[in-house]
């Protein structure tokens, strides 16, 4: 791990890379962000699946997107993350509202980042538990 600039800035920076990004419209909004945990929020409107349910895949999406944040802190500067496994399982459904995730890490090396992202509803019941593995590797030059 390389030391890492305050957090705030690290996320503006990586929000300003692409504003037209799967995140952006999925509506995430990162609402915490630290080297301890992430938490971000998405609406169920407009992420579901045909039966009206949050779609699992959004779920996933979330769980990556947050998981991701968390890896790139714990890389620092010079550094970019690329995921190298996601899992999910889905416990509940969610029909409205937004859901929370919270992404705290797991193991934090070198090279290998993995954290464990818990999706929660409204009410604070678990929709979705997942686990996704980044890989931390030197920024290309010019990158």
């Amino acid at each position: 791990m390389t030391d890492t600039p305050d957090p705030t800035t690290a996320l503006e920076r990586m929000m300003a890379m692409n504003p037209d990004s799967l995140m952006h419209r999925m509506g995430i909004e990162v609402v915490e962000a630290g080297l301890e945990r992430v938490v971000g929020t998405m609406p169920v409107a407009g992420n579901t699946q045909p039966y009206g349910l949050l779609h699992g895949g959004a779920s996933v999406v979330l769980a990556e997107t947050l998981g991701s944040i968390g890896s790139a802190l714990h890389a620092g500067e010079g550094r970019i993350v690329v995921g190298l496994d996601i899992n999910a399982t889905h416990h509940r459904a969610a029909r409205s509202g937004v859901v929370t995730g919270t992404a705290v890490p797991i193991s934090v090396g070198r090279t290998v980042v993995a954290h464990e992202v818990v999706v929660t509803d409204e009410e604070g019941r678990r929709v979705c538990t997942a686990r996704i593995t980044c890989l931390v590797r030197d920024a290309p030059p010019g990158g």
